[in-house]
């Protein structure tokens, strides 16, 4: 069964709940990717989110420059978010690249972003997370992320699709 059918069916096993204690929806894919989104709400065209995580195992070790092409295709890709993404900051020697929201979103008091870690170092993985910080506070807070079904499996799909060879 593919990650868009598993999705579908736990999400529609779970909507109408505030899942207790953010459950995970656990997904596995072929060529032993996995899929892991810590859900808070679930309706039953939508859901929230604190963090979706992918492991890709064929990325294990791969050389920066693959991860590079895959957060160039993914920003390019994935233009449906609250906000634009983009890799900010490089890390050959860590094997890790950042993502942001480019604008980030400007509230009367708060501003809101999406942050995307990509990584081969230890091992193949993306995780897409979003922040608040507010203007006059130190620091950030999570926030969760609110997306319809077909969005969220778009997103799963375009990871995928993204994936660079190796």
């Amino acid at each position: 069964m593919d990650l868009a059918t598993q999705l579908s069916e736990q999400l529609r096993r779970l909507a109408g709940t505030a899942p207790p204690g953010a459950p995970s929806i656990n997904l596995t894919g072929p060529d032993g990717l996995t899929v892991a989104i810590d859900l808070t709400a679930v309706d039953s065209l939508s859901c929230a989110f604190r963090e979706l995580r992918l492991h890709v195992p064929s990325l294990v070790g791969v050389e920066f420059e693959a991860l590079k092409a895959w957060a160039d295709a993914l920003s390019r890709r994935v233009t449906y978010l609250l906000e634009h993404i983009e890799p900010l900051e490089f890390s050959p020697d860590d094997g890790a690249v950042l993502m942001r929201s480019t604008p980030p979103g400007q509230g009367d008091q708060e501003t809101s972003y999406y942050e995307i870690f990509l990584q081969s170092h230890p091992g193949g993985n993306f995780t897409l997370r979003r922040f608040r910080a507010e203007r006059g506070q130190p620091g950030r807070q999570p926030v969760d992320i609110e997306l319809t079904y077909t969005a969220l499996k778009r997103l799963i799909n375009d990871l995928i699709a993204t994936i660079p060879s190796r």
